[in-house]
This record gives C-alpha cells, sequence and structure tokens, in this order.
C-alpha cells in the first residue's frame, strides 16, 4: 500500500518535520551541529518503510543519522525501526525505559503488537530513554516527560529556547490517541487530563504531534482535547465503540482493500476487539455480527468503502 504523499517542513531550531497519514506517524529529525548527525524522533509504520527511508535519505542529505528514538511503541511510531537501522548503519535506538525489556526479550504480548493484530518487524533497542532525562542535540537540549494515557509507557520531548513539544499522540491539533487502558478497565482517563495539563503549564510555541501539521495554537487544540476528553469520561462505552472502529479503519489502511470476509475473520480474531466487545456487554449477536455494524458505520461516515464484497480504505 502506498502512502499519502508526505510534506516536509523545517522549524525553528533545526528541526525537520516529515508529515505523513495516519497509518504513518510524522518523522521528526532534530540537526546537529555540523559533523554531529541528526537525531530521528519516530519511524512510520512497516507498510511505509521504504518510503521512511526514502524520504530520510532526501532530508539528510550528506548529514549521518546519529541516533533514533520512539515516543512509544506502537506499531505506526516504531514500524519503521529495523528498516532505518539496516539502510543507516544501525544509530542507537532509544526506547521507553519502561518497555526497553521487553524489547530485548522480544516479548510481544508485553509490547502489545498481537493484541491489537497488527503487522510489526522485529527490531533491537540499545538504550532506554525515561521522564527527566535529557536529549542533546547540537545547542538544543530537549527534555523527557511522561505522557502516560494514550500508552502508559509514552513520552514526549520538549525544547524550551525554541518552545517546541514533541507531543506523540498525547495531543494532536483535534484530539488524542485512543486511551488504550481503559479498553481494559484501567483507570486512564485521569492521565491524559494530567498529561494535558503538563503541557498547558510549559511554554509551548509549538506542537509536532504524531500525526497531522505542526501546529501553533496550542490553547485551542488543548480546549478542543480537553472537549473530547470530558465526553470520553461521561461515557467510556462512547469511547470504546469508537476505540473499535479505530482498529477495524487502521487495519484497512495497513491492507489497503480487503474481502469483506477476510476482515471480519481478522475482527473476529484480534484479542482486544474481543474484550471490547465482552465490556460493552457483546452488543449484536455476535462479534462478527457486532463488527459488520461498526463496518457499515464506517462506509456510511467514508472512512471505508464496501465494492463488490471488497473493503477498501478510503
Amino acid at each position: 500500500m502506498n502512502a499519502p504523499d508526505p510534506s516536509a517542513s523545517r522549524l525553528p531550531g533545526g528541526i525537520t518535520v516529515l508529515e505523513r497519514g495516519w497509518l504513518s506517524s510524522n518523522n521528526v529529525l532534530l540537526h546537529g551541529r555540523p559533523g554531529e548527525g541528526a537525531t530521528l524522533v519516530d519511524t512510520s509504520h512497516c507498510v511505509h518503510a521504504g518510503q521512511t527511508v526514502a524520504l530520510l535519505r532526501a532530508a539528510l542529505g550528506d548529514e549521518p543519522l546519529r541516533a533514533v528514538v520512539n515516543t512509544h511503541l506502537h506499531s505506526d511510531h516504531c514500524g519503521g525501526n529495523a528498516a532505518v537501522a539496516r539502510a543507516f548503519g544501525a544509530p542507537p535506538l532509544q526506547v521507553p525505559a519502561a518497555a526497553f525489556d521487553a524489547v530485548v526479550r522480544w516479548d510481544v504480548a508485553a509490547l502489545g503488537f498481537d493484541d491489537v493484530a497488527q503487522r510489526h518487524e522485529r527490531f533491537s533497542a540499545q538504550g532506554a530513554l525515561a521522564a527527566g532525562e535529557r536529549l542533546e542535540v547540537g545547542d538544543a537540549v530537549w527534555t523527557v516527560i511522561a505522557a502516560p494515557g494514550h500508552d502508559p509507557h509514552a513520552l514526549m520531548l520538549f525544547e524550551p529556547q525554541a518552545g517546541v513539544l514533541i507531543s506523540g499522540d498525547a495531543l494532536w491539533r483535534d484530539g488524542f490517541g485512543v486511551v488504550f487502558p481503559e479498553l481494559d478497565g484501567e483507570a486512564a482517563f485521569g492521565q491524559v487530563r494530567a498529561v494535558l495539563d503538563t503541557i498547558a503549564a510549559l511554554p509551548v510555541r509549538q506542537v509536532v504531534p504524531g500525526h497531522g501539521a505542526a501546529f501553533d495554537d496550542v490553547a485551542d487544540a488543548l480546549a478542543r482535547a480537553r472537549s473530547r476528553l470530558a465526553a470520553f469520561e461521561a461515557d467510556p462505552a462512547r469511547h470504546a465503540r469508537y476505540a473499535a472502529k479505530v482498529l477495524l479503519k487502521y487495519h484497512l489502511m495497513e491492507e489497503g482493500r480487503q474481502p469483506e470476509a477476510a476482515a471480519l475473520d481478522w475482527a473476529t480474531a484480534a484479542p482486544l476487539l474481543q474484550r471490547i466487545w465482552a465490556r460493552l456487554g457483546e452488543p449484536a449477536a455476535s462479534l462478527r455480527g457486532w463488527a459488520v455494524q461498526l463496518v457499515d458505520e464506517l462506509c456510511r461516515g467514508g472512512a471505508l468503502q464496501r465494492r463488490d464484497g471488497v473493503l477498501l480504505n478510503a
């Protein structure tokens, strides 16, 4: 499957943002001094690994890639790790400290890849990055900030001189990522709120989100995120149903197109979708029947298309 046409933008402080889509996270290059090399934040999805490597080569030119950092270990943010390592001489990779041991063991259950039944490629990590640490690139010193909620181990990076926040999926221009722990009954909406409060307390002038263009209207984005969070807190079942549709949409983004029967087979076999269905009280006569309802909604909303028994990502 081809990725959407990406765009590259240069921000103050030696930052290049390669804006991708929703299957693949943005790639953020932090450029160092001459000869020092650049640090890459997030590597996108494995389906788009070839394009990621080509984009990085174009953006780097003769500049070496000295290091790679993941904000969190979801497939859209770390899926290109192995391809980037192969293409650029295996620059050292740092992952969130709480997930480091699972990467070393390659424990896909702990990493959650099998739980959501998403594609992934094994990679190696050489270092752990924890909240409170500093990441020095050129003249910039980035502070590592914990950002639990969407993912319990997620991190953000903040550079105070330029006022730039790399937020991962903790804050987008219009919301934030699915709050995955809530889908298993673990309280995490409060963590999302605390992270939004943390962002509000920082002198942020520009946000580079995990998906979508960089933006500077931080107050408005925070207000939108808080409104969305309040709606989910008031109706957790709404959030769970939204998450189920996100998983289905994401699967079709991975596949591009797939016979509907095969997509429904995938849905009924995905462990997280099974648990969401059970926690919602087993709506419809079966999980498969519920998945059909969700597909119908996605098609009516224009997120998917149904054509001659085949589902297409729209």
